[in-house]
């Protein structure tokens, strides 16, 4: 697959240069600062997951968050989730590590969904253009939406 997808860029970029050279000379100079910009926040948070699972084995960390957690190992990745503020490139990939590390399909469900759908860290900044209601509202839905995703894909994931 990842062949096929490789492939596929390099063949485009090949017709883009062929197209017009300027303009993807300036496309690729634009993804190379975003891919700067980037690399940064996503091998930080790369290394942080690997010195916690240095420092806490993988049995551990199965244990806390793991399939054998179970609801208690769920609400502690929606809070976690939802008190987090990591960008989705980076979360991704952090979700792959732990779940090659026995975290537990249904506990990442529950972070990653959180993660991105429930924003406890910019509460108040959403009050500010939505309203307390409204922003407590959203939160609140979003929060059990994560919940209810991550019992769908615990159980699908089984």
């Amino acid at each position: 697959m990842n062949i096929a997808l490789y492939s596929v860029t390099t063949l485009l970029l090949i017709l883009s240069v062929i197209k017009d050279k300027r303009k993807t000379k300036k496309a690729l100079k634009k993804a190379y600062k975003a891919f700067e910009n980037i690399l940064p926040q996503f091998l930080g948070i790369i290394i942080l997951v690997g010195i916690v699972l240095a420092f806490f084995n993988a049995e551990l960390v199965s244990k806390i968050i793991g399939n054998q957690s179970g609801i208690y190992g769920t609400i502690l990745s929606l809070v976690v989730g939802s008190i987090t503020l990591i960008p989705a490139f980076v979360a991704f990939p952090m979700a792959s590590l732990l779940i090659e590390n026995g975290v537990g399909y249904m506990q990442i469900g529950a972070f990653v969904s959180s993660l991105m759908m429930v924003g406890f860290v910019t509460i108040p900044l959403e009050m500010k253009y939505f309203g307390k209601k409204t922003t407590l509202l959203r939160n609140l839905f979003a929060l059990l939406f994560s919940f209810v995703v991550a019992i769908i894909l615990g159980k699908v994931m089984s």
